[in-house]
């Protein structure tokens, strides 16, 4: 199992669209601007990677991480850059594979990428699939990305795509693109990863992170069954630092219950209850609270999974970007620090 003290430390962003001083929403053209800023104090701040979800729809401005990720590339020094997560199901493995390549260039080899089907579904119709093949279009384009991983000249057949017989450009000066795949719960999802050699990504947003212990388990046995070395496990989950544990409940919970009230009216769920919210903050999958709070939390999270990497959620609805910038200023100064003094004890 890895080691906690290795603990990488990230933040995570969807590029929510946020709300000014007079509770208006910011144009996304400016939340934009403001993750690239968001993503450059990260880096100064002592971050370990900072990453963008892909979304295509009006609640959240980034639809080309790749591209926000370059801006932030372009400015900083040491910050790992990636995705949290790239729609695969809905996009051309080769292009993404070429995309982030070249991003990996620009960023002088920090690049990475995570891999999901997406919990949104908006990418489907935009560009022409059919929801009744959301299993299956993950499953052959994972595929075919995998083989794009050597870097090597690939010959690949599937059902949705013309046969490939080609190698892709630009390669990276690493050999390979560093990769996760994003993993919601399922079982067969966390044995998919293990099959394909690449670390997996648990997204925990809601209940006790402890219920997640047996996919850890069986994501550690399925790649000793399949004779494959052990594998980095992270975890991405949903919080905000403030000064004070009141502050940041105070201050996350009306825009963590718009967003979360938003989807809930799209599928079906009931209003988020601040007894909900209290209750993901005090033992489930909400890590807000003071510096100490925040650090305590992930470094216990850390030692139950075995985590080599644990990403914050910093962006909660249309929460100002000021209180964001605030927050990861706070979680690299104090919360990084916190929680690898923590670990080593």
């Amino acid at each position: 199992m890895s080691q906690p003290s290795d603990l990488q430390l990230g933040l995570d962003t969807f590029g929510d669209v946020t709300a000014d001083p007079d509770g208006r929403p910011v144009p996304q053209a400016q939340v934009i601007r403001d993750v690239v800023e968001q993503g450059v104090l990260a880096d100064r701040v002592g971050v370990d990677a900072f990453g963008i979800g892909e979304h295509h729809r009006d609640d959240y401005a980034v639809s080309a991480p790749d591209i926000v990720l370059a801006a932030i590339a372009a400015r900083t020094e040491r910050i790992t850059l990636g995705t949290a997560v790239t729609v695969l199901s809905s996009d051309d493995p080769v292009r993404v594979y070429e995309r982030f390549a070249t991003l990996d260039a620009v960023a002088r080899g920090r690049a990475e990428i995570t891999l999901g089907r997406g919990s949104f579904t908006e990418s489907f119709p935009l560009f022409g699939h059919d929801l009744a093949d959301y299993e299956t279009l993950f499953s052959e384009k994972l595929d075919l990305f995998a083989a794009l991983r050597s870097e090597e000249r690939v010959r690949w057949e599937g059902t949705f795509r013309p046969p490939l017989d080609a190698e892709v450009f630009p390669k990276t000066e690493r050999g390979t693109l560093p990769a996760w795949i994003g993993v919601g719960g399922s079982p067969e999802s966390v044995v998919r990863a293990a099959r394909y050699g690449i670390p997996m990504m648990l997204a925990i947003i809601g209940g006790q992170p402890e219920r997640f212990v047996p996919y850890a388990d069986l994501y550690r046995r399925a790649l000793g069954e399949l004779g494959r070395p052990e594998l980095p496990l992270g975890v991405h989950s949903p919080g905000f630092v403030a000064d004070t544990d009141e502050e940041a409940r105070e201050l996350m919970f009306p825009h963590f219950k718009a967003n979360r009230d938003r989807i809930g009216r799209e599928r079906g769920w009931g209003p988020t209850s601040r007894a909900q919210f209290e209750a993901e903050a005090d033992d489930g999958a909400v890590f807000v609270g003071s510096p100490e709070t925040v650090a305590q939390k992930i470094a216990r999270v850390a030692r139950t999974l075995g985590l080599s990497r644990f990403d914050l959620k910093h962006s909660n609805g249309p929460m100002p970007h000021e209180q964001l910038m605030h927050a990861i200023e706070l979680y690299g100064t104090r919360v990084v620090p916190r929680v690898r003094e923590l670990l080593a004890d």
